[in-house]
């Protein structure tokens, strides 16, 4: 896909914005390429991020290269990051298993996951996703980085989210994020198990506007709020399960909002609590994958394919485009999405005028493809 030009007057003088990054597999190319596009416009800083499985990951690489030499380094890094995802290809456990090796080029490793547990399928609990992320991410300069990080999981004991904050941020707390429980074993922090943070904030909206100072935050919604036919097959029953608990959490963040600006327009505003205040008035905006990743099988979001990440970045790139030009001036003015009719209307969602994306690549990832890779929901 060609490159999308930048547009170098779009903004007259700096403005910061927060980023909320969903989770969604390697959907989470999309949201690389809407990082990448962000990091060419010299006057747009990067406030706060909070983050949940791959877009922890796509997270920490932003703050690493953005550390280590700034929006040139983060590009690099976040391509790096993606490169190195397609290079690990078929976990290593499974090509030193004959059997499951077979089993793996004939179905998912989703139906993988339905016959065995992970810990007896992989009981030394190896993840290509840590040799990935300690090969490429100095966490002590995220650690000591200019960017704020809110990276969710969520304790297995409890299911409460946890948010662990770039002071104290280690790979294990973006392994964490990324948890699934079906596929890896849980991570154990300071004696408590944690699993995916999809399961409880994707991604944490309400800390993020509460605390930072930044009043606005971008979104980039990974996956799709409606997917319509009603699923019948083992895989599409349990992708529909998988995307209703994802999207979740979001949803519920959202619908304190709005309940939080309703009490906030009441009689006797004034005497509300200031972080109350702050939530209600805090702008957000939004860039969507969802017509592009509703035309995908929900197996592709655990296929560590070039072509598949090289479209969705390059879509993430297009779509982030069209909300600079858009609506990239209305940042620290007006907030440019109606997060209740958007997100809680009974209705499902118009899609865009010109439809679905029915590319070539697209089409290619809506079947099962034999070639499992670690998914970061």
């Amino acid at each position: 896909m060609p490159d999308v030009g930048v547009d170098v007057r779009l903004f007259r003088k700096t403005i910061t914005v927060n980023l909320a990054l969903q989770g969604g597999g390697a959907h989470g190319a999309f949201t690389w390429g809407v990082l990448d596009r962000l990091l060419q416009e010299d006057q747009l800083k990067i406030g706060w991020i909070s983050a949940t499985s791959a877009g922890a990951v796509n997270a920490v690489a932003l703050a690493a290269g953005l550390a280590e030499g700034g929006r040139e380094a983060a590009r690099a890094k976040l391509r790096a990051l993606w490169e190195a995802v397609h290079q690990a290809g078929v976990p290593d456990l499974l090509r030193l298993n004959p059997f499951l090796y077979g089993l793996s080029r004939s179905s998912s490793m989703a139906q993988v996951a339905t016959l065995w547990s992970p810990y007896e399928f992989n009981p030394l609990g190896f993840d290509p996703l840590r040799r990935v992320l300690t090969t490429l991410i100095d966490f002590d300069s995220v650690r000591k980085g200019p960017v704020e990080l809110l990276i969710a999981a969520t304790e297995v004991a409890t299911g409460r989210a946890r948010l662990f904050r770039r002071a104290g941020l280690t790979v294990e707390s973006v392994l964490a994020s990324a948890c699934l429980p079906t596929l890896h074993h849980a991570v154990v922090i300071d004696g408590v198990a944690y699993w995916d943070g999809g399961f409880s904030a994707n991604p944490d909206l309400i800390t993020l506007a509460m605390e930072s100072p930044v009043p606005d935050t971008l979104i980039v919604q990974i996956n799709p709020l409606v997917r319509h036919g009603l699923p019948t097959g083992a895989r599409e029953i349990s992708g529909q399960v998988n995307r209703l608990t994802f999207n979740a959490p979001l949803l519920r963040d959202i619908e304190v909002i709005e309940t939080v600006r309703e009490t906030i327009r009441g009689p006797a505003w004034w005497g509300r609590k200031a972080r109350l205040r702050q939530l209600a008035q805090h702008r957000f905006h939004l860039v969507e994958a969802g017509r592009y990743t509703s035309v995908l099988s929900d197996d592709s979001k655990m296929k560590a394919d070039m072509e598949l990440f090289t479209h969705l970045f390059g879509a993430g790139r297009v779509e982030a485009d069209k909300w600079l030009d858009l609506h990239g001036r209305a940042v620290g003015r007006r907030e440019t999405v109606d997060l209740k009719a958007r997100f809680l209307a009974h209705e499902a969602p118009v899609a865009p005028a010109d439809g679905p994306v029915t590319s070539t690549s697209a089409r290619a990832f809506r079947e099962p493809d034999p070639q499992p890779a670690r998914s970061a929901e």
